[in-house]
């Protein structure tokens, strides 16, 4: 491939290294929640966010009073975008069917759609207060029918985050702490003496979140491992590097470690978008996190084709991924390693992360390459069940079974197979025989 490196980030090994040192002591922390509990959470709490109330968990008074100081214009932009998060979940949960079938006479065949019982869902809200988070992981689970959901966010400045509070409220969260980080995450996945464990971890949150969530996965469900936010812009001449630099910092500014990578096949673009990025960089209010992630993260591709650029985006698989070239068509067909997709420079990432419908918690560190984003369907598990309704069906299935069970060696399995023969046999089937 002929591809140019006009800008790279941080070496493999000084992020492996980053990574080794939150792997560490998110190990140490999540021990002593266990062992200590709400002595340990308290502790932390404290420590990280000045925060140590009576109770973590707020009372529907204290939601109610945290409601009120939301005003009228932010509560109606917090309905509408959850009109529009509820009305896309709606849609794909109706995709989403039980079905049977009678796959030979007598043998039926099913499964069912079961919510998962209990999801903490995780708010960040440490730099920036992620109300949009509240929507896509509290209202997605209570489309799916969670029957409890539990809803943790940071203190800020003391206090429970209004907005947060009603968008978790309005959601549909029958729980809500006031808690953050890898505290909230220990608590709500391995239980304390006041909080109850739940059966699935979802939400995004920074690099110590996403690693307490990857420790915890087995002991509960996660949704997918969302960490530090990633960009890529996918870009030809027919955009300008105005466009092209904004998309790329107005998602660098999540934190200090979230890679912003153009792919395109102009070197004049991705010249001018270097430039560009140095002009908003001296005026953008929050520079000096979206400069850090520019300067450690920050990456520019030039390719000679459009094969090339797929190729690059498909290896990289970017959480977001902005397409603006004269073949975005083309691009959505081929793509096939990504979190979401934003076609055309009429839309922007701005959108999936607030307000337009889709889910913003999507896969990072190219775990694009095995699943998707959170969705409706990663709070329903989809169970199997199986009923033979005639001795015929239960003889003729049992016959087949009971060889395959002997051709790997497990006679007891085989004797489950041959009792059905026997007893639902008749004459009409002989042992170890099956109609062809």
């Amino acid at each position: 491939m002929a591809i140019r490196y006009l800008k790279q980030g941080k070496p493999a090994a000084e992020r492996a290294d980053d990574d080794a040192k939150v792997r560490s002591f998110v190990e140490t922390t999540l021990k002593d929640i266990e062992t200590r509990g709400d002595a340990a959470v308290r502790d932390l709490s404290a420590k990280f966010d000045n925060f140590s109330p009576a109770s973590f968990r707020l009372a529907p008074s204290e939601v109610e009073a945290a409601m009120n100081r939301v005003s009228d214009r932010d509560m109606a932009d917090i309905r509408f975008a959850q009109a529009q998060i509820r009305r896309f979940a709606e849609a794909q949960k109706a995709s989403m069917t039980d079905i049977e079938v009678e796959t030979m006479p007598g043998v039926i065949l099913g499964h069912r759609n079961i919510p998962v019982q209990s999801v903490g869902c995780y708010v960040p809200g440490g730099k920036f207060p992620m109300v949009a988070s509240a929507h896509m992981s509290v209202l997605t689970a209570s489309v799916a029918g969670v029957p409890r959901i539990a809803a943790a966010a940071p203190a800020q400045k003391g206090m429970p985050h209004p907005a947060i509070v009603a968008a978790m409220h309005l959601g549909g969260a029958h729980e809500i702490y006031v808690l953050g980080g890898i505290q909230a995450i220990g608590a709500m996945a391995l239980g304390t003496e006041t909080i109850r464990p739940v059966d699935m971890l979802v939400g995004p949150g920074n690099a110590f979140v996403a690693e307490a969530k990857r420790q915890l996965y087995g002991r509960v469900g996660i949704d997918l491992f969302a960490g530090p936010t990633e960009t890529m812009v996918i870009a030809d001449d027919t955009v300008d590097a105005e466009i092209c630099a904004t998309d790329l910092l107005g998602q660098a500014e999540h934190g200090y470690n979230s890679p912003a990578v153009l792919v395109t096949n102009s070197e004049k673009l991705a010249t001018a978008t270097l430039a560009e990025i140095e002009r908003i960089l001296k005026i953008l209010p929050t520079a000096e996190t979206a400069s850090a992630s520019w300067r450690d993260y920050g990456e520019v591709i030039v390719c000679d084709s459009y094969e090339e650029m797929l190729d690059v985006a498909n290896e990289i698989a970017s959480e977001h991924v902005q397409v603006m070239t004269d073949r975005d068509d083309w691009f959505l067909e081929h793509m096939h390693s990504y979190g979401a997709l934003f076609l055309g420079p009429r839309t922007n990432v701005a959108n999936g992360d607030k307000v337009i419908g889709t889910n913003h918690t999507l896969p990072t560190r190219k775990a694009g390459r095995y699943t998707g984003g959170l969705w409706v369907g990663k709070f329903l598990k989809t169970h199997s069940y199986q009923r033979v309704t005639t001795d015929a069906a239960a003889a003729e299935i049992g016959a087949y079974c009971s060889r395959l069970c002997m051709l790997e060696g497990f006679v007891g399995h085989a004797e489950q197979a041959n009792l059905r023969v026997r007893r639902y046999g008749g004459q009409n089937v002989a042992y170890g025989e099956a109609a062809e």
